[in-house]
């Protein structure tokens, strides 16, 4: 009889491990929603509408984007009405970008590009040093 209670409280501490683990593992997958530690400056702008026709209200655009340790970049797409196709280019530091849910880590000199397809993401510095990169993309201005 002690046996079958040793098993049974075995068990239920297992089920309770598990439970906890899950919902550890749900905390920090998470999406953040929230921007914060983020630094943009813009670097160059160009209007589109006179340059190419049919791209009215368009704007080509460049940033500088700095993200402190611990900074985020909160939850956000890329998709219409307003599509922003653009690209990310890392020059110092590492970031974490959650593509889809799917963390990738990106060092210097890595890039990734983002889409009317990219429900993307969002993007974070755990490391220690401020991480900087150049942000490029299309942007409908008012």
């Amino acid at each position: 009889m002690k046996t079958h209670y040793t098993v049974a409280l075995a068990l239920l501490t297992g089920v309770w491990l598990g439970a906890v683990a899950v919902q550890g593992l749900h905390a920090q997958l998470a999406a953040p929603t929230a921007t914060k530690g983020v630094t943009i400056t813009p670097l160059h702008a160009i209007d589109l509408g006179p340059e190419i026709e049919g791209a009215q209200g368009r704007q080509f655009r460049m940033r500088l984007v700095t993200f402190a340790p611990g900074g985020v970049f909160g939850l956000h797409s890329h998709k219409d009405p307003d599509a922003r196709p653009g690209f990310f280019y890392l020059l110092s530091g590492t970031l974490i970008s959650y593509m889809s849910g799917v963390p990738k880590e990106y060092r210097p000199a890595d890039s990734w590009s983002e889409n009317k397809e990219t429900t993307h993401h969002w993007v974070e510095n755990k490391g220690t040093i401020p991480a900087v990169g150049i942000a490029v993309d299309i942007f409908k201005h008012q």
